[in-house]
């Protein structure tokens, strides 16, 4: 019972092919066991098919029409694996009325609820299955904070001071809304809460650990190293946990060789820890010393422990120095966790490289089919890769199928945007990009997408200037957005100040666009030996990009 509040558990998609047997338990009399039955048969035929939403709205049915508890949460199961957060919300609710007792249903209930955007009926939920079973209900609350860490950070904040208002005695309720504030970006309540956790259960190390890395958070990097050097020196046997939360914070402000000493007292005081070996290994490959970094993975997967994250480290190791084949089968290897998705994009270049488009196209599908919690991620990778082999039309219709899934994906839209801008549509791009806009107006690649676009289709520059000058400012270390902030200015006839952020964006980021943009505004500057410079230095990097081409050619007439 306690680890359902901790652990949603995923349908055992290798068994598909029996699921219509294992789901057709002892049949009823009455007509829904015979609707429920047709609802299942093409329910199996979707998923075959690939079509994950017609799969998930058959179960949802399939549960609706049937009095069997199983059916509705397999069909919860399914949604919501899939990501189908209305029908694994009907089905999981069906669940519950079937099975009031369930743990589990309640569980689903709750969570997708709060995805839904019903934050107090989830609250009820959530209270509901806090005081089922004989844990005291604050360690209960301690105890989803894992769980809900994967949901939508403020929403879930939000949640948890609506849970822990009955606890206010509670030291492990406090610590549990200031993990809950730290990642949702409220270092104040943060260290509050942590503060509280404290006055109740004064020796308790977590809430001290919170309080620092809150400290870290609210941008005070040296109070907080300085508070956790504290709790590792007034002690004369330091928790290890105190010393790997210092060589974070060495980490956070650049001190590598500090963190790697914590790291290394750690290890000699425990050659077992796992958690410190991992951040050795990181610490090593983040100082570019790739022979450590590489060994130290090595250890860490033959302990078992932090596999993918040693797996995926390894194969970015092996791509850094050209090893393409051990490259691709670590790459392969990283079946879950946050760079899953990203080592697949990864694999699936290099297999485009090695065995063309369509192989590339099929591992990503067939990932998707192994692992269906990336089934959807895998269908935008494939729109991405075909739009980055310039396949746009096919792009396109793989963009369409997934914003017909998540409609609510920004990077989604955001790269159908772009491959509408280059099949000439960029009037229909204009109209995406605001109504993104409209949807997300704090989001810097949103905002940075449609005045960037604004400046080279169409001529309302000051709005453009406006909507990017908003992005530079929630992310201001952005080199994309600088050299928007460049480009614009530059149309607008400000050429020195355009020249200031582009040649800051350049610094930062050696990319074909930027140096195109560089060169042409020294070039307007009548700097012609610099603005050379600069492309030729581009060229260096990437001969083929055709935006440098184009800029030889309108810079140098007679390049050709």
């Amino acid at each position: 019972m306690q680890r359902s509040l901790i652990r949603v558990p995923r349908l055992p998609f290798s068994l598909l092919a029996l699921l219509i047997i294992g789901l057709a338990a002892p049949a009823t009399a009455d007509d829904g066991a015979a609707a429920a039955s047709d609802y299942l048969r093409a329910a199996e035929m979707a998923l075959q098919q690939h079509q994950y939403k017609t799969a998930s709205v058959e179960y949802r049915r399939a549960a609706i029409a049937s009095g069997n508890p199983e059916i509705a949460r397999q069909a919860t199961r399914v949604a919501f694996t899939y990501g189908f957060n209305d029908d694994a919300l009907e089905a999981a609710e069906r669940w519950l009325e079937l099975d009031e007792d369930s743990d589990e249903a309640l569980l689903y209930v709750a969570q997708l609820q709060l995805r839904t955007g019903e934050l107090r009926k989830s609250r009820r939920s959530f209270e509901a299955l806090l005081k089922r079973g004989d844990q005291p209900q604050d360690e209960r609350l301690l105890a989803l904070v894992p769980l809900l860490s994967r949901e939508d950070p403020e929403t879930a904040f939000k949640l948890f001071i609506q849970l822990a208002k009955p606890y206010r005695d509670s030291a492990a309720a406090h610590y549990a809304v200031g993990v809950m504030a730290l990642q949702a970006g409220d270092a104040e309540t943060a260290l509050e809460r942590a503060q509280k956790a404290l006055d109740i259960q004064p020796d308790w190390i977590k809430p001290r650990l919170l309080y620092a890395r809150s400290l870290l958070l609210a941008g005070k990097a040296d109070e907080a190293i300085k508070y956790a050097a504290r709790i590792v020196g007034d002690d004369p046997y330091p928790d290890p946990e105190a010393r790997i939360e210092l060589a974070i914070m060495y980490m956070a402000a650049k001190r590598d060789d500090d963190a790697l000493s914590q790291v290394n007292q750690v290890l000699l005081e425990q050659p077992s820890r796992t958690d410190a070996l991992r951040l050795m290994a990181i610490i090593n490959f983040r100082q570019e010393n790739l022979d450590a970094a590489r060994d130290d993975f090595e250890d860490l997967l033959s302990s078992g422990q932090y596999t993918t994250d040693a797996l995926y480290y390894l194969a970015r190791i092996a791509d850094y120095r050209g090893e393409a084949d051990r490259a691709l089968s670590l790459y392969t290897q990283v079946n879950n966790g946050q760079n899953a998705v990203i080592s697949q994009r990864r694999a699936s270049g290099i297999i485009a490289r090695k065995s063309g488009l369509d192989a590339a196209l099929d591992h990503l599908q067939r990932f998707g089919e192994m692992n269906p919690n990336y089934a959807v991620d895998m269908i935008l990778a494939q729109a991405q890769l075909l739009s980055s082999e310039k396949q746009f039309e096919r792009a396109l219709t793989i963009f369409d199928r997934v914003i017909s899934y998540r409609p609510d994906s920004e990077s989604a839209i955001l790269g159908r945007g772009e491959v509408l801008l280059q099949l000439g549509r960029a009037d229909e791009a204009i109209k995406s990009y605001r109504r993104a806009a409209r949807k997300w107006p704090d989001s810097a690649n949103v905002l940075n997408a449609l005045g960037y676009t604004l400046t080279y289709h169409g001529d309302n520059y000051r709005e453009a200037e406006k909507l990017i000058k908003k992005a530079l400012q929630l992310q201001p270390d952005s080199a994309a957005i600088i050299d928007s902030y460049g480009w614009v200015l530059y149309r607008l006839g400000k050429y020195e100040e355009a020249l200031a952020e582009l040649e800051k964006a350049w610094a930062m980021y050696k990319d074909p666009e930027v140096a195109a943009h560089l060169a042409e505004v020294l070039w307007k500057l009548e700097r012609n030996t610099e603005a050379l410079a600069v492309l030729e230095e581009a060229e260096a990097l990437d001969p083929e990009d055709p935006m440098l081409q184009e800029v030889r050619k309108l810079l140098v007439p007679h390049s050709d």
